[in-house]
């Protein structure tokens, strides 16, 4: 006589059935998240400019790497392009938040410190017009930003600051810190705010560092110690750049720089930018006193 197989229970049956829908649909998921996160990557990337200027004596570059869980567009940027007087702009800036908005609002800031530029006579009134200029959005969003104007017949580099991370700096001496320069509140958040010019004469070899605060702040990491790291290693950059008589190379020091954000534990997005500048025979010994 022939046994036949106990069929299974119905309950067996709706079991193997909601597994199987269950496993389909977070293969589904998985899916469209990978596609999110391409989607994000893609989008902040194509705001950032494909190259930076740079002329005789000053070298540039810059790196980004977005959220490390991968999941949120940012609000980090970098910009660098040439005015119409023959100057050179630069900037970093974080936007508030993680999201679409925050990607649209750099996008927004980062078009109007172009157009304002052109026309502003200085970094302080180029952050000023840009503030009214975000305020008029009408967006619940504010944004850090570090301004820079960079003469190249005079040498001399404007800088203002609104509620953004602070800048480092590193000498060809060995000698290294950060610009603790005054500034204002970040954009978009009071009417009518101005904010201080700082001037400095880059006469000597070093290297000027702007990052966001992604890159040297976090949950395991306080700001202090991340600005540490990054002026020590623009410092061995510098020197390392005189000993082998080329000067330092702003791509390596920028990627260099990236890497602390891994020892923050921040799952921010984070953006540096780089400019390395030779000596010239003339001018003041001191490159970055205030002048």
């Amino acid at each position: 006589m022939t046994r036949r197989r106990p069929s299974r229970s119905a309950s067996a049956d709706d079991l193997l059935t909601t597994l199987g829908r269950l496993t389909a649909q977070a293969r589904r998921r998985v899916e469209l998240q990978h596609a999110r996160v391409e989607l994000a990557e893609a989008l902040q990337r194509a705001m950032l400019p494909p190259f930076l200027p740079a002329v005789p004596g000053l070298r540039t570059a810059a790196r980004y790497a977005p959220a490390r869980d991968g999941l949120d567009i940012g609000g980090d940027w970098y910009d660098g392009f040439l005015l119409p007087d023959g100057a050179l702009a630069f900037c970093v800036g974080d936007v508030q938040g993680h999201d679409v908005e925050a990607a649209v609002i750099m996008g927004q800031v980062r078009i109007g410190l172009r157009a304002v530029a052109a026309a502003a006579g200085d970094p302080g009134q180029v952050l000023s017009r840009a503030n009214d200029l975000m305020l008029s959005v009408d967006s619940t969003l504010f944004a850090t930003c570090t301004f820079l104007r960079f003469d190249p017949v005079t040498r001399v580099l404007e800088s203002a600051r609104a509620g953004h991370v602070a800048s480092v700096w590193a000498a060809a001496d060995g000698s290294s810190g950060v610009a603790e320069d005054p500034g204002g509140l970040p954009l978009g958040i009071l009417p009518g705010e101005t904010y201080p010019v700082i001037r400095r004469r880059l006469t000597d070899t070093g290297a000027f560092v702007l990052v966001t605060d992604g890159v040297v702040e976090g949950p395991a990491f306080a700001v202090e110690d991340g600005l540490g790291r990054v002026a020590a290693l623009a410092s061995a950059a510098v020197l390392a750049g005189e000993a082998a008589r080329d000067g330092a190379d702003p791509g390596a020091l920028a990627a260099e720089v990236l890497k602390v954000a891994e020892l923050t534990g921040h799952s921010d997005d984070a953006a540096v930018l780089v400019l390395c500048h030779d000596s010239v025979p003339e001018g003041p010994v001191g490159a970055y006193g205030p002048g």
